[in-house]
This record gives C-alpha cells, sequence and structure tokens, in this order.
C-alpha cells in the first residue's frame, strides 16, 4: 500500500515515513500545501496522512478541493488543532478520520489500518493466489511447502502482484507504485526485485509465477 504523508514540519514527516516504511508501507512525503494536490490528484495513493497548518494551502483547503473533483482516497487529519470544532470542520470537509497530534505510534498505525479498510483497495490479511499466501501481518510468504520472509521492497512488490493478480502491470507502474516519484533508484531496482522473488518463488514451489509479458509488463499468475 502506498500512502502520501502531507506535513511541513520535516523532523515529524520524516518520523512519520519512517515508521509507515517499518511497517512495510510505501509512502512519499511532500512539504507544502501547494504542491500536495498535485500529488493527490496522480491517483498513486491507498490513503493520505494530511496536516491542517500547512503552508501555501492548508489542509482543509486541500481537501474541499480534493472532494469536489472527486477524489475518494481516504484521508486522515494529522493536527495540533483538537478541538471538537476543529475535528467537526475536518470530518465535514471530507476527512474519514481525525487524529491530534502529539500521538502513540501504535494508534497512528491502527488508524492507518482502519483507514485502509475504508477504501475500496482494502484486501484481508492474508493474500492468496494460487498455492502461495502472503501473510501481511508477519510480512511472510509461504506454500504448503514452506515459508520465507521478504525484505521491505520484494513485500512491497508482491503484495501488489497479489492484490492484482492476472492484472499486466507496467514497469513505469511498478517503479512509480513502489518507489515513488522522487526516487533516485533506476528502473533496473524493478527487474532485480522481481529476480529475486522468483527465486523465492521456485524455492517454494509456488504454482504460480511472475511472467513477462513482452512490451507490456508483467503479470503474476498460475503457472501452465
Amino acid at each position: 500500500m502506498r500512502l502520501l504523508i502531507v506535513e511541513d514540519e520535516r523532523e515529524i514527516a520524516k518520523t512519520i515515513q519512517t515508521i509507515l516504511v517499518h511497517s512495510r508501507y510505501a509512502a512519499d512525503v511532500v512539504y507544502d500545501g501547494s504542491d500536495a494536490l498535485d500529488y493527490i490528484l496522480s491517483g498513486a495513493y491507498d490513503g493520505i496522512l494530511l496536516d491542517i497548518m500547512l503552508p501555501g494551502k492548508d489542509g482543509l483547503q486541500i481537501l474541499w478541493e480534493c472532494r469536489a473533483k472527486g477524489v475518494s482516497t481516504p484521508v486522515l487529519l494529522l493536527t495540533a488543532r483538537g478541538e471538537v470544532e476543529d475535528r467537526v470542520t475536518g470530518l465535514d470537509a471530507g476527512a474519514d478520520d481525525y487524529l491530534p497530534k502529539p500521538f502513540a505510534v501504535s494508534e497512528l498505525l491502527a488508524r492507518v489500518r482502519a483507514l485502509l479498510r475504508r477504501s475500496g483497495s482494502y484486501t484481508a490479511d492474508v493474500l492468496t493466489v494460487g498455492n502461495l499466501r502472503l501473510d501481511r501481518t508477519t510480512y511472510e510468504l509461504s506454500t504448503p511447502k514452506q515459508t520465507v520472509r521478504l525484505n521491505n521492497k520484494e513485500y512491497q512488490l508482491l503484495e501488489f502482484f497479489m492484490c492484482n493478480p492476472r492484472k499486466v502491470l507496467s514497469t513505469d507502474l511498478l517503479m512509480e507504485h513502489i518507489w515513488g516519484w522522487e526516487s533516485r533508484a533506476e528502473i533496473n531496482v524493478v527487474w532485480t526485485n522481481i529476480a529475486y522473488l522468483r527465486r523465492k518463488l521456485d524455492q517454494l514451489e509456488a504454482s504460480v509465477e511472475i511472467r513477462l509479458v513482452r512490451g507490456a509488463g508483467y503479470c503474476l499468475t498460475e503457472k501452465e
């Protein structure tokens, strides 16, 4: 799952990003309200963590504009303004949830999980394709033969494939969804991580494979 953090306090933003990445989410950060709308309108995100007090445009203005443009991505407001009227204003503007600062890490993650359950992208804690199972709480990949753990990017990549079985996903889409717009990584990181996943699928004797569709991308499909 890819999340967008809109927060102008860089230390807080980086801390939240670190927490989310450690929990196997992909997370991008934008620090200015004027830029946030472009990121949100890209449609690349499964959820948004949005501060209210921002330079350029404040969070409520961004939220109103997104909802007016038909953006349904779930939004969690993060703000030091925790009065009841502030919460009501934010929820009426189209937010799905509201978390006052400062907050506990465990509550932040619980609210992110709840946020994603509200979106159309929500899926179960265990993804299954063929004889392959991906446990999204332990980050373990298994078949009846054995179990392996995946590193962060391998997990995010396979999760994306298993949420979209039999769909052809272009290399550019995989790059954008897993590594993000502003990543300095080269496109070959996609190929490298797919190669690692293919080895693990072989090791597990999986009944599915990541197949190359020439000129189009890759898809996760059952072996013929």
